[in-house]
């Protein structure tokens, strides 16, 4: 299956509609997307697994494969570090993004294959389907759903599905 968001921010699981946030930035084709431009990648891009904090919930029933984040996790975004969009642990001395987050915006998250095989600095990093504020605000480019949502969407994914980032 692919599920599909757009620049309105709507976003279709079959033939549901839902409410999704996009960039801060809007959306660009993928190779103008670059690292902190706040742009939702325009392209294809597989969901690869999940991460969900499990202090705050069991995991998510999926048939994606499922990982567990720790305090120490975190989401390299440094584009001259050779880990660059990649997960590592911290304390990580090149600039990163923590994945056990207090606003419980990553408490569920799919991470996204965007820039990943290989990673092409800086052509961005940390493109994830994650949890949306309350008010649908913008994310970093990220595509961000309610819980109720994304839950929905992760029963309904399997392997080698995708999410398409249209404009």
């Amino acid at each position: 299956m692919i599920f599909h968001a757009d620049s309105s921010g709507r976003f279709r699981a079959g033939d549901d509609l839902m409410t999704c946030a996009i960039g801060r930035g809007g959306m660009a084709p993928a190779p103008d997307k670059r690292e902190g431009d706040g742009v939702s990648p325009i392209g294809i891009w597989p969901l690869r697994y999940v991460l969900y904090r499990p202090d705050r919930g069991p995991a998510p029933t999926t048939a994606l494969p499922v990982r567990p984040t720790a305090p120490e996790d975190g989401w390299c975004d440094d584009p001259t570090h050779p880990d660059y969009n990649r997960q590592v642990k911290r304390p990580f001395a090149a600039s990163h993004e923590a994945l056990w987050r207090e606003d419980g915006l990553y408490d569920l998250v799919v991470v996204l294959g965007h820039n990943d095989d290989p990673p092409v600095a800086p052509l961005g990093s940390a493109i994830f389907l994650h949890l949306a504020k309350p008010d649908y605000a913008p994310t970093e480019g990220c595509i961000a759903l309610s819980r109720d949502d994304l839950t929905a969407v992760l029963g309904r994914a399997a392997p080698g599905d995708a999410l398409a980032i249209e404009a």
